[in-house]
């Protein structure tokens, strides 16, 4: 008996390994999944979509501001050198402007300057290439509101009676600037000790050229633009 007893004892300690291996098996732990391994959330695209965009605005804003910047600056480049050719081309007959007489008996000179227009005689003409004498009115052809567009009218050759003004000669008519308004002239006295400017300037009665001629106007910007040009004739004659 005993010996049986310890058979059957010895058979449970050498089935024990067994049943261990069983157990062991059956604790199949579940697989985990690393998150740092997968996709981006849903909030994460909206923040990078967000971003982006974000400094999608800031570049073309950027780009939109140099663009604006440059537009600008070419206009006011344009606009300076239309106002440099207008004053270069103005100065040329209005520094030109000649005393001229009807006859060598005659004092009195043609030189009609008015607030709102000047007709005079200049030894400068465009038509005739630079040199030669011609008509030359100056004066704003008057829109509406007063808003109008400057123009520079010359006549070759002179002709300061009306019976002569059909009788053929060159005309022609250059706008200076459009938009034109508040234009005003002044002329200033060569015979006051002081600075003296006037609205109206009559040649023959005062029998000599202004000293010079203030032309001023506001563009369609409202820019204020102010002129001053000496007539040589005048000058040279002090």
């Amino acid at each position: 008996m005993s010996t049986h007893h310890r058979r059957l004892g010895g058979g449970s300690r050498a089935g024990a390994p067994l049943r261990q291996v069983t157990r062991d098996r059956s604790r199949v732990s579940p697989i985990r999944f690393d998150r740092s391994q997968s996709g981006f959330t849903l909030v994460e695209v909206v923040l990078a979509l967000t971003l982006f965009a974000l400094i999608g605005l800031i570049v073309y804003g950027g780009f939109s501001l140099g663009h604006s910047a440059v537009v600008r600056s070419q206009r006011k480049f344009e606009s300076n050198q239309r106002l440099r050719s207008f004053a270069d081309l103005v100065g040329s007959y209005i520094r030109s402007a000649h005393p001229y007489r009807l006859s060598a008996q005659d004092p009195s000179v043609f030189f009609v300057g008015e607030e709102d227009s000047l007709t005079f005689i200049s030894s400068f003409s465009l038509a005739m290439g630079g040199r030669g004498m011609g008509k030359v009115h100056i004066g704003l052809g008057a829109e509406a509101n007063s808003v109008g567009v400057l123009r520079l009218e010359e006549e070759v050759p002179v002709r300061l009676n009306s019976e002569e003004t059909d009788q053929g000669g060159v005309r022609h008519s250059v706008g200076l600037q459009e938009g034109v308004s508040e234009f005003r002239m002044a002329y200033l006295d060569p015979q006051g000790t002081l600075e003296t400017w006037v609205e109206r300037w009559d040649a023959k009665e005062r029998k000599v050229l202004p000293r010079a001629v203030r032309l001023s106007y506001r563009t369609s910007g409202g820019r204020e633009v102010r002129w001053v040009f000496p007539v040589m004739a005048s000058v040279l004659g002090q």
